[in-house]
């Protein structure tokens, strides 16, 4: 790890040979092995019969289209968003107390009776799943802390089979290289690694904890994980701020000269208590400067899709890229597809919005505000079963129970309640607000 120190631009070493790793249902050798076969491998694919006119390109289109499903007006908003990406944080608790996420002196934790538990959480997911969102992204606090983390994500990941299509983590990687393996195998497509530095000793300043050592071991086997086959995307997140790390914003482009990495450079935001200013603000276009002056030819490369949050750049001839976050000069809320849901359970539509909506306390409601487990939980979802079969009652519109009924009628109005734009950074500044590490960013 000193040689990445040194010289920010070679590429990261290795530390770990994996047998048989795990990897979607699969072990990523297994999967290596059945690449490698090559152009050896007697298997053939049948050819598909010759489109008749009844089954052409573009009578195929228009049966999909006539086919195709509504999308869930309880997760559309009254500026025609569709919002397929759900962040739920899963606790409150950090090992690091990061000067832009947490106050100095720390937050008050919820009791654990008011945070949402596993078969809580899963069952939002799964009712937020049915509807239509295709990404959940597992944060905190921070997601690795918490003891049931890899049951949880078995259980999230098993909603493959009812659309989700990405389940990822925003981790400060402390703790990550314990359980990455378990965690790719239950389904883990993505991986945030924040990181604001590159020198122990100023990651010792911004965290107000020692863990440098074990961030870096995190990195090094994500990226040896992957070179394996394991297929998971890697980001970098990184806030800048003015006088404190900004001198490291190339250290960091130059990670991706030899490796796949996308460094994500984000303008420091304000929330509770982390003493937001503008003068420490960095913005978006003063840090494309900062990386032109060594390398002139970086260029704007094409976002992967109309909902991406970071405007993404590259050094030609790198294999990295660089994204910015622009969330206080240059807003990405017209296109916003994102909802998220507290350790405490509520409902937040924005970032940066004071408003929110308890979904444990009408999850919890019949139980009289206790906290439901597995038992209660089985017992919850048979009573609604009962009740759609008109055994116990008459069933809900389109299917769904009273419960998923009046879940998702609070959800809708939330949603349609969520305005086109977020404050300007003058208001931002004075607006109430979660603490970073309460909301889950």
């Amino acid at each position: 790890m000193q040689a990445l120190l040194r010289s920010a631009h070679r590429p990261l070493r290795r530390i770990h040979v994996f047998r048989d790793v795990p990897c979607l249902g699969k072990s990523i050798t297994s999967a290596t092995a059945a690449h490698s076969q090559g152009p050896e491998s007697t298997h053939t694919t049948p050819l598909a019969p010759p489109l008749t006119p009844e089954l052409s390109p573009l009578n195929l289109s228009h049966v999909r289209l006539k086919e195709a499903k509504p999308f869930s007006h309880f997760l559309t908003d009254n500026f025609h968003r569709h919002h397929t990406y759900l962040r739920i944080s899963v606790t409150e608790r950090c090992n690091l107390r990061c000067t832009y996420c947490m106050p100095a002196e720390g937050v008050p934790l919820s009791p654990s009776a008011r945070i949402l538990t596993t078969p809580e959480i899963v069952y939002l997911s799964e009712l937020f799943v049915k509807e239509g969102i295709t990404k959940i992204r597992l944060t905190g606090g921070e997601p690795t802390v918490r003891k049931d983390i890899l049951p949880l994500m078995q259980e999230i990941g098993s909603l493959r089979s009812k659309g989700l299509k990405e389940l990822c983590l925003t981790t400060n990687g402390i703790s990550l290289h314990r359980k990455l393996d378990g965690m790719v195998q239950a389904g883990l497509t993505g991986v945030n690694l924040s990181l604001d530095t590159l020198d122990p000793y100023q990651f010792l300043i911004m965290t107000r904890r020692k863990g440098f050592d074990a961030v870096m071991k995190s990195l090094d086997r994500i990226l040896d994980m992957n070179r394996l086959g394991a297929g998971i995307k890697l980001k970098l997140n990184a806030v800048i701020m003015r006088g404190v790390n900004d001198r490291e914003i190339v250290p960091f482009v130059e990670l991706g000269r030899d490796n796949d990495i996308e460094v994500r450079f984000i303008e420091y935001m304000p929330f509770d208590g982390n003493k937001w200013s503008r003068q420490k603000m960095l913005s978006y276009k003063e840090m494309v400067s900062v990386i032109r002056q060594k390398y002139p030819r970086l260029n704007k490369v094409q976002e992967e899709g109309k909902n991406e949050t970071s405007k993404t750049w590259q050094v030609p001839g790198f294999a990295g890229k660089v994204g910015f976050i622009t969330s206080m000069t240059d807003n990405f809320c017209g296109t916003c597809n994102r909802l998220r849901i507290t350790s405490d359970g509520n409902l937040k539509v924005c970032l940066f919005g004071n408003s929110e909506v308890s979904l444990r306390d009408l999850l919890r409601q019949e139980k009289g505000g206790e906290p439901i487990d597995w038992t209660a939980m089985e017992a919850m979802k048979q009573v609604d079963m009962d009740r759609k079969r008109d055994i116990a009652g008459s069933a809900g519109p389109l299917g769904y129970g009273e419960r998923e009924r009046e879940l998702l009628e609070v959800i809708g109005m939330a949603v349609k309640r969520k305005k086109a734009r977020h404050a300007g950074m003058g208001q931002l500044e004075n607006m109430k607000n979660r603490p970073m590490i309460l909301i889950g960013g």
